[in-house]
């Protein structure tokens, strides 16, 4: 058995729909659950839905469009999805409609194909609306949902929603945005299957993004650890909370693309089979600004870190990358974090200044080898001029990242990327 999600650019439009039919119809032998995560940018209409109907307003007529144009062009019948608008209107779950089409498309052509909602085998939350949490009776719900699927007496290919599951009182939460890559990670595991695929744009991991360096290529295996560092340093090709039941379970997961589907992709694991790279990866996230923070009363102080921290979470501002000396600190927050009320309180114990339109970049890498990547990486910089200005080593021991202005971010990554990868 196999996990295969496809997402959003995978299912945009009825061709791309026809197209993962097809690559379902060649997985058939192995028997696959299949996730979806919604159409194209069906997430930021319902996203938009939702605002709007904070307000009282629901607006749900580019999600209704589009599905309904895309229904007309695979030939299935409009009121399959009709009874969903309607409860579109009322709940905001038009995910839903996507896996009856898919699965009504695939019994058109002769695959046998069943449609799911993620409850409807066995996903439970708690009930933090935009961002719920799955609970631990998940792990046995599934099995008992999909087991006659997996043992054979049951030969309708499951077509499971993503990024939706109920709580305990029947109301529908969601996931948050990388849910689809939780739902279909955590039946993976939960089934033990053979490997998750998640299908992307993409023909895997890449050395860094693309747009950036047209040289970057696909990295053919990384640990669960570096994913997860990817995830949180700027790739987005997989959600750091997708990695959570795998991990638990030691299922691997590949990245596939579904548009180039020769490409063998990236697959992830709990340890490289082989040697462990110097540099895996190159990430950056822009947009940020750095809180600096000195005092002479640290140096010897007892507490006085947590003093500080606390007023980070008194003001439910999250740190990103942080640096320490004897008497200063220094930390990564959004760009998008209104910080006056915070530097006011900061001011009380410290010197507090703030620099903004900073970059973060990221190295994913063997930090057992650490001297002679920042070495090479750092030489690189200085001949191009472009000054770090602050450095912070993960203790996850699979990245170092470090501070630039954000008009040097890009450049930055194409220097490093020359000095690490050719």
């Amino acid at each position: 058995m196999i996990v295969m999600k496809f997402g959003g650019s995978s299912v945009a439009n009825a061709e791309r729909i026809k197209h993962v039919a097809s690559i379902i119809k060649a997985y058939k032998e192995k028997r696959p659950v299949v996730v979806l995560s919604a159409m194209g940018d069906t997430t930021d209409h319902l996203l938009a839905a939702a605002d709007l109907a904070v307000t009282g307003t629901v607006d749900v007529a580019g999600v209704a469009k589009l599905h309904e144009e895309t229904a007309k062009e695979l030939g299935i019948n409009i009121d399959t999805i009709e009874s969903l608008l309607a409860e579109l209107k009322q709940l905001l779950t038009g995910i839903s409609m996507l896996k009856e089409m898919m699965a009504a498309y695939l019994n058109s052509q002769g695959i046998d194909a069943k449609f799911y909602d993620a409850w409807d085998i066995g996903f439970v939350s708690d009930s933090n609306y935009m961002a719920a949490e799955l609970l631990e009776e998940v792990w046995e719900n599934i099995p008992q949902h999909l087991g006659a699927y997996d043992k054979g007496a049951d030969n309708a290919i499951p077509i499971v929603t993503g990024f939706i599951a109920k709580d305990k009182r029947g109301i529908i939460t969601t996931l948050g945005r990388g849910g689809s890559d939780l739902t279909a990670t955590m039946i993976g595991a939960a089934m033990n299957a053979d490997e998750v695929q998640t299908w992307k744009d993409v023909d895997g991991i890449l050395t860094t993004d693309p747009r950036v360096v047209k040289e970057a290529k696909p990295v053919p295996e990384v640990t669960y650890e570096e994913a997860q560092e990817l995830a949180m340093f700027g790739s987005q090709v997989l959600h750091p909370r997708s990695m959570v039941p795998v991990r638990k379970s030691g299922t691997p997961v590949r990245v596939k693309n579904s548009y180039n589907i020769e490409s063998k992709g990236t697959i992830i694991v709990e340890r490289h089979s082989g040697k462990v790279p110097p540099v895996c990866a190159i990430t950056s996230v822009k947009h940020v600004q750095v809180i600096d923070m000195v005092s002479n009363r640290m140096l010897g102080a007892a507490g006085f870190l947590a003093h500080i921290f606390n007023n980070f979470l008194k003001w439910n501002v999250c740190i990103d990358v942080i640096a320490t000396s004897e008497v200063s600190v220094s930390c990564t927050v959004s760009g998008k974090e209104k910080l006056e009320g915070l530097v006011q309180d900061l001011s009380k114990a410290c010197d507090v200044s703030v620099r903004r339109e900073r970059a973060i970049i990221t190295v994913i890498c063997d930090v057992e080898h650490s001297s002679a990547i920042l070495a090479s990486g750092f030489d690189a910089l200085a001949d191009e001029g472009i000054n770090v200005q602050m450095i912070s080593q993960g203790a996850s021991k699979v990245n170092i990242s470090f501070i630039v202005n954000d008009d040097e971010a890009d450049r930055t990554v194409q220097i490093l990327h020359r000095a690490y990868f050719g």
